[in-house]
């Protein structure tokens, strides 16, 4: 029979000031021990151990408990003999003496340790996903997000926000990556898709007066997977109307303070730096710059301009450039070196000279000798250059090559391995466009950000800057916004730039531009990633670390066996056909 009354207490309220008390403690055998024929359990909770004691004379079914069997213990709480005393444990000081047991549920024998020493491969993890969450870091994540959410609601609401929830079954409007589609079994031959994320729907209920909207949001994304990419995700998403990019800005840092302070107990000072998108791509190779060392990348340009190095002086004479950052320290080996060219021309470098400060002051270099004594000076000052330091230089015909190479190389050369320094930032600027390789132009965020200058975009693209702007914590992007487009011509004339015919736009987006045709307010927002905002705080480099059932690199859940065929039936009901060689066999026959 069970028990009246599975619990009384937590395992963390067994402390000293209940010694003599009589408590029932539910939970999970953690460690069982015998000792001289007395058994000692240790019961875990979601708040924390016990010790409890049990003599098999009394409590028969002590010697039937093994590791993981869900049980009701009761008995009186004692503080421990001296000399068994546990201070790591928050109740290490005492044990409960148990009078009574109930076994709520056996456990099979287990396939992995249930510790966070124990090291076993993911895919094992993600198919027994439910005992991998009883391990104490696992539980300790979980408990992270549940409580950034939680401080991510009372900031809204107390900003006066409406929570509001939007479709999750929407017309198919692909931007960037790929929809995912559901099949509707009323209407063959016809589709649903799962939102990207809720973004036209919240710029209409800024058209219906709704001025302050959020929603903890379910978004998904059918493109290739990666540590901070999953195909189904969580962002807060947020829409305000009469509202400009400051308001945005100023909103997301009470959001990021509050929910640093609940998680890491640190307050963030306000308020967050600033670049444009040009002095973020110029200094650090990337839109998302990890500001918490320096190796800021240089132009060096000037320094060559006349010089001999037919590598340095043919790229400039072409109006390409010549750019590098000093490293620092780091080992100097031949094959740590060609290592480095190697990699660099993985990314897309035509190849990557390094030059190392020898202890007296000269450089060595296989470049050196074309270089003459000025060049090798001025580089030096430019690059604040110090014996010991590795220095590291890519000529391209394209600035934003040479960035982007010499970016990704100072990440992986500098970037700390753990998050224990946070360094906001705000990037802010952002192209409006961004060209296509048949000549064309595709938006940099969506096709509803607000150009700074409409004329500018409509003749001249390329320079065109929008009002878009990303927020950056430690190198990672944890979400985008813009200000929006509410006049209908504006719309219109981007539409125009992206080549998208007046009937195409109205075949894609009919539904929402008939929306804008009828008062629509000036408005922005923002959409925060969850996943990624956690796994920083948490200091976990894999966002599945923090999300109760994720799925892996492939988009395959072991757990479930999802995504899975489905019998010839129920695709005739939905009036679907495979091609021949995708049918696989099902239990549906």
């Amino acid at each position: 029979m069970p028990p009246t009354q599975y619990r009384t207490v937590h395992t963390i309220e067994v402390t000293e000031d209940r010694i003599g008390q009589s408590v029932t403690v539910a939970g999970w055998v953690q460690r069982r021990r015998d000792h001289g024929g007395i058994v000692f359990v240790d019961v875990r909770d979601a708040t924390g151990i016990v010790q409890v004691v049990l003599d098999p004379t009394e409590i028969p079914d002590a010697h039937r408990l093994r590791m993981e069997f869900c049980v009701s213990i009761t008995g009186k709480v004692r503080a421990r003999p001296e000399g068994t005393v546990n201070p790591e444990l928050a109740t290490g000081r005492v044990e409960i003496g148990a009078t009574e047991l109930v076994v709520l549920s056996p456990a099979d024998v287990l396939p992995f340790m249930i510790e966070d020493r124990v090291d076993v491969d993911e895919r094992t993890r993600l198919e027994f996903r439910y005992l991998d969450l009883r391990r104490p870091s696992m539980a300790s994540n979980l408990v992270a997000r549940s409580r950034a959410v939680g401080a991510m609601r009372r900031v809204m609401d107390r900003l006066g926000f409406l929570e509001v929830e939007t479709p999750t079954l929407i017309v198919s409007t692909p931007e960037g990556a790929r929809d995912l589609l559901v099949p509707s079994r009323l209407r063959p031959g016809t589709f649903y898709a799962l939102p990207q994320s809720p973004q036209l729907f919240k710029q209409l209920l800024m058209v219906a007066g709704v001025e302050r909207y959020y929603q903890v949001a379910k978004c998904y994304r059918d493109e290739d997977f990666r540590a901070d990419r999953q195909i189904e995700f969580s962002q807060l998403d947020l829409e305000g109307s009469f509202w400009g990019r400051e308001e945005v800005l100023e909103t997301l840092e009470e959001i990021v303070v509050e929910v640093v302070r609940e998680l890491r107990g640190v307050e963030l000072e306000r308020p967050f730096p600033r670049l444009t998108w040009a002095e973020a791509m110029d200094r650090y190779g990337t839109d998302k710059p990890d500001t918490r060392f320096a190796m800021e990348i240089a132009d060096l340009s000037d320094v060559f301009a006349q010089t001999e190095f037919r590598a340095f002086s043919g790229t400039l004479e072409r109006g390409g450039v010549v750019r590098g950052f000093n490293a620092g320290a780091q080992e100097t080996s031949r094959s740590r070196l060609d290592g480095l060219v190697e990699r660099a021309k993985e990314l897309g470098a035509k190849g990557l000279v390094w030059m190392v400060v020898e202890a007296d002051g000269t450089i060595r270099s296989p470049v050196a000798k074309f270089l003459s004594e000025s060049e090798l000076t001025d580089l030096a000052q430019a690059l604040e250059a110090r014996p010991g330091d590795l220095l590291l230089l890519a000529a391209d015909d394209r600035w934003r090559t040479a960035a982007t190479v010499l970016g990704q190389l100072r990440v992986e050369l500098g970037r700390p391995r753990g998050h224990d320094e946070l360094a906001p930032l705000f990037v802010i600027d952002f192209p409006t466009f961004e060209p296509t390789d048949d000549g064309g132009w595709a938006p940099s965020h969506h096709p509803f950000t607000a150009p700074v200058d409409v004329e500018q975009m409509a003749t001249d693209p390329e320079r065109s800057i929008s009002w878009a702007y990303d927020l950056v914590l430690n190198g990672a992007e944890l979400g985008s916004g813009s200000v929006r487009i509410h006049d209908p011509e504006v719309q219109e004339k981007v539409f125009e730039v992206l080549g998208i015919a007046p009937e195409e736009a109205e075949r894609r987006f009919g539904w929402f531009l008939r929306g804008l045709r009828y008062g629509t307010p000036p408005h922005a927002g923002f959409a925060i990633g969850i996943d990624r905002f956690v796994s920083i705080l948490c200091d976990e480099p894999n966002i599945r670390q923090v999300i109760p059932f994720p799925k892996t690199q492939t988009g395959a859940d072991p757990l479930t066996g999802a995504p899975s065929p489905v019998g010839d039936e129920h695709l005739s009901e939905l009036g679907i056909m495979l091609r021949p060689g995708l049918r696989e066999p099902t239990s549906e026959g």
